[in-house]
């Protein structure tokens, strides 16, 4: 075993894979190489998710696989499941250090700290109070993919019903416009051509500037601001948006959207609900109403635009007049891809505690209904393309086929023919292919 080696597994989210990434780049300028898997590591860091009681349960069991696989390593347990739980994951044989939302800068300096601490020890633990966390933690990046993430923001203010993570990530904190420009001047740099904008609430951008209001932290500052800067500095070929709630659809960015065709015409627009009663109890801004109000409007004014969105189903009171209105719901909506989801209670929020929970089997049952109005959508969007000629860029190869996404998030598949990995590539489209289409190129 190599004693300069890590190795990172990480789950959930876009964010926690960017924060990995980070982290291993701290790791590397430190000295350390990446590992090829869990045996062979010096130091294994397990970046944990707890969104639901199902991503918590998964976290344990990687951490005691991890542990379980090379108890002679380091064993490093980081994130919102770390955040969350922190008694409960010092009680795993072998976890030597425990890092929850912040302090992930130090983890070099912490995990050479914990090679200092017998195996009977406790420990070393640095996770504090999530509330507390008032600073955007600047991590420096190494993208690893054809696309670069660009992380803006952390926290959430929201405390929907259903939700842990205000308490594992804490409120809203902004990147300062002047680290996202010199990020962007390096992606530029190393010839990225796709930028996606990522954060827990990346529609919350520069709400804590106001707040603070000094430099940066000035009046007004938005996404908006961002996105323009981001344009402005980087002048990727695309720069594409993560997840926004419908309320956050200003005007000023629908008119980005329509204008700039930089702005990839891609949206993700998270429902959870058709009924309006039980976005009322998910403590959701909105109602059906604003939001197909807002859809219309966007399908009319920005040309082939996807819109994706999230779903819960089986939320505690849903009845099934309440399910009913949702499939209603979104069969009249202009969706290209619907992430489903069965309801999972996770302890300590408010919906965890709700009278008329669920049955599992009655869960499992909408969220199979409402699958096949997915599929159904994302199948009738992608066989618009056909026929037509579309651009991606080659993210991979394999088998003899490379593949990429549209502006508008089609995955297309076409014959590798010699295609350079990151390059631009006209593909005409001949027919449906696995969760996408297959063309040939042009």
């Amino acid at each position: 075993m190599n004693p300069c080696k890590v190795f990172f597994l990480t789950l959930g989210c876009k964010v926690n894979q960017y924060e990995s990434e980070a982290m291993q780049r701290l790791f590397e300028a430190a000295g350390f190489e990446v590992a090829a898997d869990v045996s062979t590591a010096s130091v294994v860091v397990v970046n944990t998710c707890t969104v639901t009681a199902v991503s918590s349960q998964k976290s344990r069991q990687m951490i005691r696989r991890a542990a379980g696989v090379n108890p002679d390593a380091v064993l490093v347990v980081v994130g919102c499941y770390a955040q969350s739980e922190p008694a409960e994951i010092a009680k795993i044989d072998g976890v030597d250090v425990i890092i929850g939302t912040k302090d992930r800068t130090r983890i070099v300096e912490l995990i050479r700290n914990a090679q200092c601490v017998m195996r009977n020890e406790k420990p070393l633990s640095v996770v504090g109070d999530a509330e507390d966390i008032r600073e955007f933690e600047e991590l420096p990046h190494a993208p690893q993919r054809t696309r670069a993430f660009l992380k803006i923001e952390d926290g959430c203010n929201n405390f929907c019903a259903y939700c842990i993570i205000p308490y594992v990530r804490g409120r809203v904190r902004s990147r300062s416009l002047k680290s996202i420009r010199a990020e962007c001047l390096a992606l530029a740099a190393a010839g990225y051509k796709e930028i996606v904008l990522t954060g827990i609430h990346i529609g919350a951008y520069g709400r804590d500037f106001r707040r603070q209001g000094s430099g940066d932290r000035g009046q007004g500052i938005s996404l908006v601001d961002a996105i323009k800067t981001v344009l402005d500095a980087a002048n990727p070929v695309r720069l594409r948006l993560g997840s926004l709630e419908s309320a956050e659809m200003t005007d000023e960015l629908i008119d980005l959207l329509k204008n700039d065709a930089r702005l990839c015409n891609h949206v993700h627009l998270p429902l959870q609900s058709g009924s309006d009663e039980i976005l009322k109890a998910m403590r959701r801004p909105y109602t059906t109403k604003n939001f197909s109000e807002l859809t219309a409007r966007l399908t009319a004014e920005v040309p082939n635009i996807s819109i994706g969105t999230d779903l819960i189903v089986g939320f505690p009171g849903e009845t099934d007049e309440h399910f009913a209105e949702t499939l209603k719901f979104i069969q009249g909506q202009p969706f290209s891809k619907i992430h489903v989801f069965p309801y999972s209670a996770r302890a300590g929020t408010v919906a965890a505690s709700l009278p008329n929970q669920i049955p599992p089997q009655i869960k499992k049952a909408r969220a199979s209904s409402a699958l096949e109005v997915s599929r159904a959508k994302t199948q009738n969007f992608s066989e618009r393309l056909i026929g037509k000629t579309v651009e991606i860029i080659a993210e991979t190869s394999t088998d003899g086929v490379v593949d990429g996404l549209t502006k508008n998030y089609v995955r297309v598949y076409t014959p590798d023919d010699g295609i350079r990995l990151g390059a631009i590539v006209k593909v005409k489209v001949e027919r449906l292919c696995k969760d996408g289409v297959f063309g040939k190129k042009f």
